[in-house]
């Protein structure tokens, strides 16, 4: 059970057992069990949007989004802001491999993240459905295991390049009633996440990174309710 466990600590804030020094091919097998922590993700939201039925749709979001967040410790919103910087930068590659590293927090960061979040927060007002907040977690942590494995590593001794691999077919296998529930979702978010990646490989000189991985899932999650709801 320690792969699942590392995929829950490390994708999620909620409480794992203490699982000490983690081994290089354990990070890999964790990937398989991203669906089953997207799963966990899905299950709160899906929680919080019963317990705040009736409220104000904005209210209601706005919550929604706060619970999503908080579940996921704003990982994915973290690797968002530091993709934006360094990609949209007027930059050789190099830079914006070293521009990725950096924790400060510039223009275009501030831009991408508050449209993704104000995004994110009207598609939450407008009323998803319970299955799509359970799966659709899920389904995006499945479909970032595509780019994660088809685009090399930008940096050898990065978190991105440890977690390549795993067990791809465990994965595919816990995500599919996800994709089988929204198979268009599912569908838009697997296209549009290869796209993605393919654009982001091609800045970086090729390759990607955790922080790209983690844009991935953020811009996943906002398309598969946007394609949801339209």
């Amino acid at each position: 059970m320690r792969p699942f466990w590392l995929a829950v600590g490390f994708l999620t804030t909620f409480p794992t057992p203490p699982l000490g020094q983690v081994r290089p091919e354990e990070m890999r097998a964790a990937t398989a069990f991203y669906p089953a922590a997207g799963y966990l993700i899905g299950a709160a939201l899906a929680l919080a949007a019963w317990l705040t039925a009736g409220l104000p749709e904005g209210l209601r979001g706005g919550i929604l989004l706060a619970v999503w967040l908080a579940s996921t410790g704003m990982l994915h919103l973290d690797g968002l802001l530091d993709t934006a910087d360094a990609l949209l930068a007027s930059k050789p590659p190099a830079e914006r491999l070293r521009l990725l590293a950096d924790v400060h927090v510039g223009s275009f960061a501030f831009g991408v993240g508050f449209v993704v979040l104000l995004l994110k927060w009207q598609a939450l007002a407008a009323g998803p459905s319970f299955a799509l907040l359970l799966a659709l977690p899920a389904i995006v942590r499945f479909a970032v295991l595509l780019p994660m494995n088809l685009f090399p590593a930008a940096k050898a001794d990065g978190l991105g390049a440890r977690s390549r691999g795993g067990w791809p077919f465990l994965a595919f296998l816990l995500a599919l009633p996800a994709l089988l529930a929204l198979p268009w979702v599912a569908l838009a978010v697997l296209l549009g996440l290869l796209l993605l990646a393919y654009w982001a490989a091609r800045r970086l000189g090729g390759g990607l990174t955790g922080d790209v991985y983690g844009a991935l899932v953020e811009l996943g999650e906002l398309l598969g309710l946007l394609v949801y709801l339209v």
